[in-house]
């Protein structure tokens, strides 16, 4: 049995047509769907990445001031590194307190310096050469001010002390005393001879009545004259 079909043909494309339109509208729902999810996941990369670039920015700068920081310390670590070197150059290596308590002690009351110097000298150019001699400061503190120019760098002191002593005996005990001393070393008696000293008595008595005319009451007694070298054994050999 043959079946007929009573639908016209244009209803027919009107269906056709209304299906076809209605797969459209869902197709570009579900890509509209998808663009605006797109667009907030982009935009939310982009406020992030935004953030981060901000952040980044500020790292940046705040790196950028640490670095001006750091060469500015380096630069005045490298000044304080020259005005270190320059002043152990120019150190003495002396603590001239201990070196004149020193001597205070050794020297008694029969003799009187009138001069002591100190001298700055450089090591002798054969003992520089040496390759195993070194300087080795024991005491350190006080730098020397002098007129003229001192020498720098490894220097040992000569001291030279002059005076008066009541008699030889007591200029070779002092050459012993500083021989002994571990303050001194290379001690040597440049000279020691006798010498006259007037001194004035009490000046209570009545000066004596000459004919040549008035003359103070005077007493004449002999004492030794000397002069003595050393040096400070502030450095040693190794």
């Amino acid at each position: 049995m043959k079946e007929i079909d009573f639908l016209p043909e244009w209803y027919k494309d009107s269906r056709r047509r209304e299906f076809s339109y209605r797969t459209q509208y869902i197709a570009l729902a579900g890509i509209f769907v998808v663009m605006v999810v797109w667009n907030f996941t982009t935009a939310y990369s982009i406020s992030k990445a935004k953030a981060e670039l901000v952040q980044m920015s500020a790292s940046k700068a705040e790196a950028e001031r640490t670095s001006v920081k750091l060469d500015s310390i380096k630069s005045k670590v490298a000044s304080l590194q020259k005005k270190v070197e320059s002043v152990e150059k120019i150190e003495s290596k002396i603590d001239f307190a201990s070196v004149l308590a020193e001597m205070s002690f050794l020297i008694d009351e029969r003799i009187v310096l009138s001069k002591v110097q100190f001298i700055a000298e450089k090591f002798a150019d054969e003992q520089q050469a040496k390759p195993n001699v070194v300087s080795a400061v024991r005491v350190a503190g006080i730098k020397i001010g002098d007129k003229g120019a001192l020498p720098v760098g490894d220097v040992r002191f000569k001291v030279v002390m002059g005076g008066v002593a009541a008699d030889a005996s007591d200029v070779a005990a002092l050459v012993c005393k500083l021989e002994d001393s571990p303050y001194f070393c290379n001690v040597i008696l440049l000279y020691s001879r006798d010498k006259q000293v007037r001194r004035e008595t009490n000046p209570a008595v009545r000066p004596q009545i000459s004919e040549k005319g008035v003359s103070e009451p005077q007493e004449n007694f002999l004492v030794s004259e000397f002069e003595i070298s050393c040096y400070l054994a502030n450095c040693h050999e190794k």
